[in-house]
């Protein structure tokens, strides 16, 4: 094993900027009658004094029944956000279809009919407009300076089934050796030594050489999937000299007899570990493949998109009448929100057949069984029915799980929902989720478990209570036993950290902490960011990820809010909060402004943070007849996926080293996860025990 051992001897010797775009805003058109008060503009779509509009949601109502003495507002809640930059910023960008500058001009709200037009202005003028990204430099941002300076804890790898090596990553821990290339030395080849794990954040390893003891002034973080991290005996086998840190290199006379010592018994890598990460890191679509994939501007359809780009598993989808191929969805391969082409007809899906009629040259239906299966359920007894009331998370604005109304029952178990008080009159804005979607709640789920429910917009008696609800609205709540009650052993915990897209621009994954558990359901908070961008995830999200998924696949990371970009978006207003009312805080449809983020693709108007709109009567039930590769065809040059979700739970990737002058057969070590605690597994109070 130490015949790549060298006792070479060397002589001793020896922030970040940002850039920001800047972009002129088109004014919104004033052709509705407006009217000025104290200096403030109010648009009434009607002319009619009695209405008003709100300046922070821009909900028309009886002006009578606004929020304070000059009636700008239709609750607390948006009179006190209104004065936040960060808010103002957030309804520009839903508008434009870009993330923010902290100098983006900032509207007076206006109507839903206003933003629109505003909108159609902008989609035709962009076309003759040069684009300018505002780019960050990650050099003020690590983990492992991140993780060590404040102890956080990040959630391991074996959480997330979905990224390489989730399902076989075994027993790596601390005290696993490895061989890595020794940066303290000044020979001019590459050299290696042997480190051992200190601490483990997700793929992130703080590795120590060996020889250093207790001393960490040479410890560093590395990337456990990396190409420069091998098990030991890479080196014997490879050729390449071990070469002992200069630091240390007279410490011991005879280093052989000291690795022989130190290494017998210990831990290390399997040989194919490499291997088994370049398979796991292998994924099954390929651009120019056609899916279907709800159209982020209308929630209650599909439409066909191309893949244009495939990274870590995450697809840069292109709408396929996108005709300068900028209007974009990001999402991961097994989201739920993409299906294969038909899957609209095939359950009744609402569809946008696209304009394009003949075949491009290269595009190709995607294979159906690429795609995320959905449980099979039994619709023939009993099963949900149009009208019954439910709990939901609201898609177009992740932090809050509001009353909710079947809307249609499809087929197959997937449901239309429709948030109560929200709803647009032709059901445009409904959305749809599965019978066993984590994403819907019995009534009384959010009681049970002391989650703050929204109630429908325009409701008064508070605080909220589902019986008077349901009495009052001759309504029935869906039966309990209806729901998804499966609660895995997921192995998360509070405060643990992660990367997390921030679906409300999910082009975007950011720095994230895990802050409340509730079963499956996971409260994720992006750091350096207020409370109110938190976002309700399920823990088996395609849409969360380790530590250190962004340096391993190259995908951009969006490192935490900075004190100073926080208080620059924020206004004076923020720091004289009042106690928290049970009034209605509204669809605020919230965004983060990224003071300088770099998207990873061309601007899009994301899905979750789009402006609710009518549904234009566009949709078809089938999508155009484009010919499909033959199945065989398709199936032997898209082969099932050969990812880490294929690989066996039983594959060791620790090897036990037994040391006397090689390096023998290891033992087989297995993975126990640890189980999780009462807060995340609990299920005796998860749902209420009788109806209302």
């Amino acid at each position: 094993m130490f015949d790549g051992y060298d006792s070479c001897s060397e002589d001793t010797s020896s922030s970040s900027s940002s850039e920001e775009s800047e972009e002129e805003v088109a004014p919104l058109p004033s052709n509705l009658p407006i009217i000025k008060n104290n200096g403030q503009v109010y648009t009434y779509p009607d002319g009619k004094s009695g209405m008003a509009t709100c300046e922070m949601c821009g909900m028309v109502g009886v002006r009578d029944a606004f929020y304070s003495k000059t009636k700008r507002f239709c609750s607390v809640s948006c009179s006190r956000s209104y004065s936040s930059n960060s808010k103002k910023a957030s309804i520009l960008a839903r508008l434009q279809g870009k993330p923010p500058t902290k100098k983006a001009k900032v509207l007076q709200k206006q109507p839903l009919v206003a933003k629109l037009a505003a909108y159609a202005q902008y989609q035709a003028t962009l076309q003759n407009q040069a684009k300018t990204k505002a780019v960050v430099s990650m050099e003020g941002f690590s983990w492992g300076n991140y993780i060590n300076s404040n102890s956080f804890i990040a959630a391991p790898v074996t959480c997330f089934k979905h990224a390489p090596m989730g399902t076989c990553w075994g027993d790596i821990s601390e005290n696993v050796r490895v061989e890595v290339p020794n940066t303290d030395c000044s020979l001019p080849t590459k050299v290696f030594w042997i480190a051992g794990i200190v601490k483990l954040a997700g793929y992130n390893a703080l590795l120590r050489y060996e020889g250093f003891e207790n001393d960490s002034a040479l410890d560093f973080w590395c990337n456990v999937c990396g190409s420069d991290i091998h098990p030991v005996g890479w080196c014997a086998a490879s050729g390449k000299p071990l070469v002992p840190p200069r630091t240390i290199q007279h410490k011991y006379a005879n280093w052989k007899a000291f690795l022989v010592k130190r290494l017998t018994g210990a831990k290390t890598l399997p040989p194919d570990f490499s291997q088994k990460v370049s398979e796991s890191m292998q994924y099954p679509f390929k651009p120019c493949m056609r899916v279907e994939v709800v159209d982020k501007r209308h929630l209650c359809r599909t439409r066909v998109a191309v893949v244009e780009s495939v990274i870590g598993g995450r697809l840069r989808l292109v709408y396929e009448d996108s005709e300068d191929r900028t209007d974009d969805f990001w999402c991961h391969m097994h989201s739920p929100l993409i299906h294969h082409i038909g899957w609209s007809r095939s359950i009744g899906h609402r569809f946008k057949r696209s304009d394009i009629t003949k075949k491009q040259d290269g595009h190709f239906d995607t294979p159906p069984h690429l795609f995320a299966k959905v449980k099979e359920v039994d619709q023939s007894g009993e099963w949900f029915k149009e009208g019954m009331k439910l709990e939901a998370i609201d898609p177009l604005n992740l932090s809050t799980i509001c009353v909710a109304t079947i809307r249609k029952v499809l087929a197959d178990g997937f449901l239309m929902i429709g948030i109560d008080g929200s709803e647009a009159a032709d059901g445009s804005d409904w959305f749809c989720y599965h019978a066993t979607s984590p994403s819907i709640f019995p009534v009384g789920f959010c009681e049970i478990n002391m989650i703050e429910l929204t109630p429908p917009r325009g409701y008064t008696k508070l605080p909220f209570k589902w019986f008077d609800y349901l009495r009052e609205t001759g309504s029935v709540a869906a039966p309990v036993k209806l729901f998804n009650k499966d609660v895995p052993n997921h192995g998360f915990r509070v405060g643990m950290k992660l990367e997390a897209v921030d679906l409300m621009e999910p082009r975007l994954i950011c720095v994230a902490t895990v802050t409340r558990i509730i079963h499956r359901l996971l409260r994720i908070h992006f750091d350096g960011w207020e409370e109110e961008y938190d976002q309700w995830v399920d823990c088996e999200s395609p849409d969360l990820y380790p530590v250190g998924w962004c340096q391993l696949t190259g995908y951009q990371l969006q490192p935490p809010a900075s004190q100073s970009s926080r208080e620059s978006q924020s206004g004076s207003s923020k720091q004289k909060k009042k106690a928290k009312s049970q009034q209605y805080k509204g669809h605020k449809k919230k965004r983060k402004m990224p003071v300088g983020k770099k998207p990873v693709s061309l601007s899009s108007l994301p899905m979750t943070g789009g402006v609710r709109r009518s549904f234009s009567g566009d949709e078809e039930l089938t999508p155009p007849p484009y010919r499909t590769l033959p199945a065989q065809t398709a199936l032997e040059a898209f082969p099932p996926p050969s990812t880490s979700r294929e690989f066996s739970p039983s594959l060791k990737t620790v090897t036990t080293l037994q040391l006397k002058e090689e390096l023998i057969d290891g033992e087989d070590y297995s993975f126990l996860q640890g189980a999780s605690d009462q807060e995340s597994n609990g299920s005796a109070n998860f749902y209420i025990k009788q109806e209302p």
